[in-house]
C-alpha cells in the first residue's frame, strides 16, 4: 500500500469554453498525443449539437453527461474461496471518467461510415444521451441492472 496519498492532479481549464470536463473530454479523444486534432472534433461536435438543438452546445454536452454518469458499480471481491460481485457507489471524479469514457467508446462504435467524423458521431451520441438513449446510456442501464441483480452480496462491501 502507499504510504501517501497522490495529489489529484489539477486539471487545464479548456481555452474557448473555460470547462474543466471539456477539457478532460479532449484529453480522452486524444490518440497518439494529437491534443489539438482532437480539440478540433470536440469543438466541431459541440457546434453541431448547437447547431441542431438550437440551444447552448455546452450546456447540452453538460446534462448529456450528467445522464450518462452512474451512481453505482460492481467490483469484484474475494471472500473465502469465492468471488462475489459487490455494488458499491461510485466516487464523484470516477463517476465523470466513466462518463466520458462511455461517451467516445459509444460514438467511435457507431459504424465505419466513411463519410461520417468522429465529430458528427460524438455530437449524434451527446444529442441521444440527451434524450436517455443510445449506446452511453445503454452502459449506464447496464452497470446498475448488474449492481442491482448483485444487491445481495452489498453486506461484502468494505
Amino acid at each position: 500500500m502507499r504510504s501517501k496519498k497522490t495529489p489529484p492532479k489539477k486539471i487545464q481549464f479548456d481555452p474557448i469554453y473555460g470547462s474543466p470536463l471539456i477539457a478532460k473530454l479532449i484529453t480522452s479523444v486524444m490518440e497518439d498525443g494529437r491534443k489539438s486534432v482532437a480539440a478540433k472534433q470536440v469543438y466541431k461536435a459541440i457546434d453541431i449539437v448547437a447547431e441542431q438543438t438550437k440551444q447552448d452546445g455546452v450546456e447540452y454536452l453538460h446534462a448529456s453527461l450528467e445522464n450518462i454518469k452512474p451512481t453505482i458499480e460492481v467490483r469484484s471481491r474475494r471472500v473465502g474461496g469465492a468471488s462475489y460481485q459487490v455494488p458499491t457507489p461510485i466516487r464523484p471524479e470516477r463517476r465523470d471518467s466513466l462518463a466520458i469514457r462511455w461517451l467516445i467508446n459509444a460514438a467511435k462504435a457507431r459504424g465505419a461510415n466513411p463519410y461520417r467524423t468522429l465529430a458528427d458521431k460524438l455530437a449524434a451520441e451527446i444529442v441521444e444521451a440527451h434524450e436517455n438513449a443510445g449506446a452511453a446510456i445503454k452502459k449506464k442501464l447496464d452497470t446498475h441492472k448488474m449492481a442491482e441483480a448483485n444487491k445481495a452480496f452489498a453486506h461484502f462491501r468494505w
